[in-house]
Order: C-alpha cells, then structure tokens, then sequence
C-alpha cells in the first residue's frame, strides 16, 4: 500500500496509538489506522473522529523527549495562517497557525508553533475544544 501517513491518534479518554493511515480526509467521519509494527494491509482499524481529540501527522513515533517545546510566537517569525491558542476541555493548550477554523466544523488543522516540533500539523476535533483564541 503506498501513500501511508505516519498518525499519532488521540482519544478524548487519553488512549493513544500509534501508526500509519492512508485515508484520513477532515471532512470523513472516519478513516483507517494500521499501527505501527502491524500489518500495513488489509482493512485495518476503524477509527471515529467522534471519539478523538487530535490526530498528530509526526515525523516519526518516537518524537525528542528532551525536546521542550516552543508555546510563543517569534516577535520576527512570519508564519501561515491565522495564530492561534487551543485550550482542549481537559486544559491542555497547544498554540500554532490554522487556515481554517470554524467552530461548527467536525475539526480543524493546527500547525504548531515550534517548527522543531515533531508534529507537523494537528488535525484537532471540535467538540473537545474548550476555546479558541486568536493571538
């Protein structure tokens, strides 16, 4: 199967996997996830963004733990998209850039603020979004 896409998959109850999908679209209600290590064929897990609170397009699954992550934005930095700060209703907070946000929508993509992090977009779901501010 070619195209796989390496996901780190939140649930809004704090399970996480890790793996790879090929069918993620913003607009489905759900796609398909081949955990890492596992078999890259066949139908693979089904996965509802309903029950999500983020999924983490990464570099790679094992990240830089040593790596603290920027939270501001460079006062000289030029960046895509409308700046942002999401506060997730467990009072998680991320910051970064969106193209999109409408609140009605099942979710959106956040780019993050640190362009060292080993996220490189955050597709966030709506319903566990407690607030979004623009910076």
């Amino acid at each position: 199967m070619t195209g796989l896409i390496k996901v780190v998959v939140r649930y809004a109850d704090g399970r996480i996997f890790k793996g790879y999908t090929y069918d993620f679209f913003p607009n489905k209600a759900t796609f398909h996830l081949y955990l890492a290590g596992g078999q890259t064929s066949g139908a693979g897990t089904e996965v509802n963004i309903k029950d999500l609170k983020c999924v983490f397009f990464v570099r790679d699954f094992e990240g830089n733990p040593g790596h603290n992550e920027q939270k501001q934005f460079a006062d000289d930095g030029k960046y895509a998209g409308r700046k942002v700060e999401v506060i997730f209703k467990d009072g998680e907070l991320m910051t970064g850039t969106t193209m999109g946000y409408t609140p009605n929508r099942p979710g959106f993509f956040l780019s993050p603020v640190d362009q060292m992090s080993n996220n490189l977009r955050v597709f966030v779901v709506s319903s566990v979004v407690a607030r979004v501010r623009y910076l």
